[in-house]
């Protein structure tokens, strides 16, 4: 019988593998997982966590304005990136030691290094090589740039975290989750900040009325949107600064040029080709239901895979891998009506079907929808508004989307998907009694609708 050094080795302790590896091990399997670079992947290091961090810190300035309103004096106020940088570096720490507390814990093995497959049972870990009866692959995702002259002076999200100093000025290439996020946190922080995107509008796959009141409120905050426009060349200029071309022909001057123009699976190195493990044309990871491979002893899920490239749903996928090798439980993740946010200013958060998605798959829909001035902004002297729409089946009187632009979009909405996932119709929302005074209550409060049949 061939003995194996482990029962699961994951490459890649990124959310969706530590979710496997604790779970796992926690069952007395054997578990090993490598990780190259720091434990908690993309989230924890490049990407939800930091992120949020500097949203918030990006929402004082707005605070600080609205306070008079409300009669507070408040005196001059001043902003240090590098402390910002270093506290949110000693919170990331702190992340790291729980992911590894954790892992150890549960009893997994933590294996510092660069991994790659040799066969489907061994993985070589530097010099070191480990056999193992399956094999998880969770490396994520990583930032993709294009080739264009000038691609040397170009940074990534990765790098936003770690820059020396706060720019003055920043144009960012990319309509986006990434670019819209990085547009607002750099505008908040008194950055001239400039979002170029290669379309006619922000965050393809988002409700298209949610689209356009996004860009008029960050237009209405003072960022600089172009749309239909894309870089043709990038260097370097007399002032330290750089010299940016335009497809239009016209340039412009900035500090700094970061690109949000989306991720590619992080799949390559690890040895994937020579085993024959299929990958589509983006490098993508092809599993089936399963996440088991073509080679059935390698498995993997995450945003590796390119399918919902999403934190929490790659901890479900880990969890529900682990539930049906190793704990005789089948429990499919479901992909649909899956809640997601971007953290710009103003907040988003969507669930379910946009309202082009309905009508192509329903014929009777009615739209629910109001935008109005948040009772804070009545005396903050703010202008930002709010936007709610409610997208609902008229036959079935079931509500199949939910969508939202305003403060505490996501908090809100979180609690909205509960509601769609459970089947709740337009009566149940009617009936429900609203918080007052409250934004979330417009959802209970909805009564007109502005059909276009």
């Amino acid at each position: 019988m061939t003995q194996y050094d482990y029962d699961l080795f994951i490459v890649g302790a990124g959310s969706g593998g530590v979710r496997a590896a604790n779970m796992a091990a926690a069952q007395g399997v054997r578990v090993a997982i490598a990780e190259e670079r720091n434990l908690g992947g993309t989230c924890v290091n490049l990407g939800c966590v930091p992120k949020k961090l500097l949203v918030y810190a990006s929402q004082f300035k707005d605070e600080f304005e609205a306070a008079a309103g409300f009669g507070w004096t408040v005196g001059k106020s001043s902003f240090n990136w590098s402390r910002l940088i270093a506290n949110k570096n000693e919170e990331v720490e702190r992340l790291h030691a729980v992911y590894r507390n954790r892992l150890q814990k549960s009893g997994a093995i933590i294996i510092t290094g660069r991994a790659k497959l040799l066969d489907a049972h061994t993985v070589a870990v530097d010099a070191i090589q480990y056999r193992a009866e399956r094999i998880l692959i969770a490396t994520g995702g990583w930032p993709f740039v294009p080739d264009i002259l000038g691609k040397q002076h170009i940074v990534t999200s990765n790098e936003m975290f770690f820059l020396d100093q706060l720019p003055k000025r920043i144009i960012i290439v990319g309509g986006g989750y990434i670019g819209v996020e990085f547009a607002s946190i750099f505008h908040g922080l008194g950055v001239h900040t400039t979002l170029c995107h290669r379309g006619d509008k922000l965050l393809d796959g988002f409700d298209d009325d949610i689209r356009d009141f996004l860009a008029e409120e960050m237009t209405r905050k003072g960022i600089s949107i172009l749309f239909n426009i894309d870089i043709e060349s990038i260097e370097s200029a007399a002032d330290d600064g750089f010299s940016v071309q335009l497809i239009d022909g016209s340039n412009m001057t900035t500090d700094l040029v970061m690109y949000a123009t989306g991720r590619k699976p992080n799949s390559t190195g690890l040895g994937l080709e020579a085993l024959g493990v299929d990958l589509d044309d983006k490098g993508a990871i092809k599993v089936n239901s399963d996440y088991q491979t073509n080679v059935p002893s390698i498995y993997a899920l995450g945003d590796v895979t390119d399918r919902v490239n999403l934190t929490p749903v790659a901890i479900a996928e880990g969890a529900a891998l682990v539930k049906a090798l190793y704990i005789n439980q089948s429990q499919p993740v479901d992909y649909d009506n899956i809640p997601t946010a971007v953290f710009c200013q103003p907040n988003i958060a969507s669930v379910g079907l946009t309202e082009t998605q309905a009508r192509e798959q329903y014929p009777d829909i009615d739209i629910y929808q109001t935008r109005f001035t948040p009772i804070k902004n009545t005396l903050s002297g703010l202008d930002e508004k709010t936007l709610m729409k409610m997208i609902v089946v008229r036959s079935s009187d079931r509500v199949i989307g939910i969508h939202m632009v305003g403060a505490d979009a996501p908090e809100i909405i979180q609690g909205m998907a509960i509601a769609i996932r459970a089947g709740a119709t337009k009566a149940v929302f009617d009936s429900t009694i609203g918080i007052h005074p409250t934004a979330a209550e417009e959802f209970v409060t909805l009564r007109e609708t502005n059909s276009k049949l």
